[in-house]
């Protein structure tokens, strides 16, 4: 098998087999097959595509690459959730209590952030004293005895993915379909769960701009799931504006306990009741979407949820006294008010451009090596559809110093503020489902 063979045969349409792609995927993680044949396997993908068996054998020679966690001895149906990233999108801290709530174990690996916020673990290291870093015994014995672990990402968890990435990342191929898809769910599935939830961020804050494309993706991660075996179901929400209003780590913790106590900004409630209903129902633990919405209401109004929180925090080694006072959380010094200059209503609000104005502020990490300030980000208090007028606050800077680079950040907030004098038509949170059946569209 030469790899030139196989760069000609996806340039000109052909379909690899599963031994083609192992053998593509474990000569470039030796080293055999240098980068620049990788890189023009990777351009006809892009332009050819691969078919969902192709796809499907990709993902899981990524996912053999490295270490692969045996879930084995956690019983009951293991559910996974994966979000392809936004802005204040904090939904795996109150999921994992919730679900865990709810009957299903969760046993998630998380990663860190890069650019705009941190990522969950950095999220969850806000707390004092809570660890991330647990032996797989501990690991295991969390989720039989407690119902859910939060830990960081192995580093050599399908490290096929991370080799590849950063070659499509200077190549022109990041935006390929297949390899999106093969990339995140390599990942997943490498991390033993037996189920997996998707929420597939689309819009102005998301990777993926349109419907259309998170659908197109959204699909491409549900065949791989259905043909490796794992059930898979994804979720399209609008990444038009922030979800919820808090941006930044100890803020979201702040929010995400909030939620959790049943006084959460509605779309991060909504999300998260949409999303954890599709794992309890692949968990086995509801006959339906609905009664799964139903049985997590009640875990919240009855304060069960909340415990299951605190006991969370506890466990990973954090002070559960935070769920009754989230003012012992990071807090930064100053808070600084962005107002609008005209009157109207919000129209719109550029997420990525506030996931910025919080990594400027310290909240993220503009390189790998950058320390992250948990205290600091920022607060909204107007969102799209909402009323304005001159000289009323848009958001709140919660930072560490005034300077320059805060009157920036200043700017930078309140330009993403498109407002005008008519009230903009309602855009749902909740766009589509996708499952091995189809695509549901809410509208319809």
């Amino acid at each position: 098998m030469r790899s030139v063979d196989l760069i000609q045969k996806k340039r000109d349409g052909g379909e690899l087999t599963a031994s083609e792609l192992t053998y593509l995927i474990d000569g470039y993680c030796r080293g055999d097959i240098p980068d620049y044949q990788m890189s023009a396997w990777a351009m006809a993908v892009f332009f050819q595509g691969m078919t969902a068996e192709e796809t499907a054998a990709l993902t899981l020679a990524m996912a053999a690459s490295g270490d692969q966690v045996d879930l084995g001895p956690i019983s009951g149906i293991k559910v996974d959730k994966h979000s392809t990233g936004g802005v204040g999108d904090k939904t795996t801290l109150i999921l994992a209590p919730l679900v865990a709530a709810a009957g299903v174990p969760v046993a998630k690996m998380s990663g860190r952030g890069l650019g705009h916020t941190g990522g969950t673990i950095d999220k969850l290291e806000s707390i004092a004293g809570f660890r991330t870093e647990l032996t797989r015994e501990r690991f295991i014995a969390q989720v039989n005895e407690l119902g859910a672990a939060v830990i960081g990402q192995s580093g050599n968890l399908a490290p096929a993915d991370k080799k590849l990435y950063a070659l499509r990342d200077v190549t022109g191929t990041v935006e390929s379909i297949p390899l999106i898809a093969s990339s995140v769910m390599s990942k997943k599935i490498a991390a033993g769960a037996d189920a997996i939830v998707l929420d597939v961020k689309t819009g102005s804050g998301a990777f993926m701009k349109t419907v259309a494309h998170s659908e197109e993706l959204a699909k491409a991660m549900v065949d791989i799931g259905t043909e490796v075996g794992r059930h898979t179901a994804a979720v399209i929400s609008d990444m038009d504006q922030p979800l919820g209003y808090a941006i930044g780590n100890s803020l979201e913790v702040i929010e995400a306990i909030a939620t959790l106590k049943g006084e959460g900004p509605e779309d991060l409630t909504e999300l998260c009741l949409a999303l954890g209903a599709h794992m309890v129902v692949l968990g086995g633990k509801a006959p339906s979407i609905e009664a799964a919405r139903e049985l997590l209401r009640g875990l919240i109004e009855d304060g069960t949820a909340l415990a299951k929180l605190r006991a969370f925090i506890a466990a990973q080694g954090g002070d559960p006294a935070i769920v009754d006072d989230p003012s012992t959380l990071p807090q930064a010094p100053l808070r600084i008010e962005v107002t609008a200059t005209e009157g109207g209503y919000v129209h719109a609000i550029e997420a990525e451009q506030l996931g910025i104005a919080a990594m400027l502020l310290g909240a993220g990490r503009a390189t790998k090596e950058a320390e992250i300030d948990y205290s600091v980000g920022v607060m909204l208090t107007k969102k799209t559809g909402e009323r304005v007028d001159a000289g009323e606050v848009l958001a709140v800077l919660h930072a560490r110093e005034q300077d320059r680079k805060t009157a920036e950040v200043v700017e930078r907030v309140r330009n993403a503020y498109a407002i005008q004098a008519e009230r903009p038509a309602a855009r749902p949170l909740l766009l589509s489902v996708v499952t091995a059946d189809g695509i549901t569209r809410y509208a319809e």
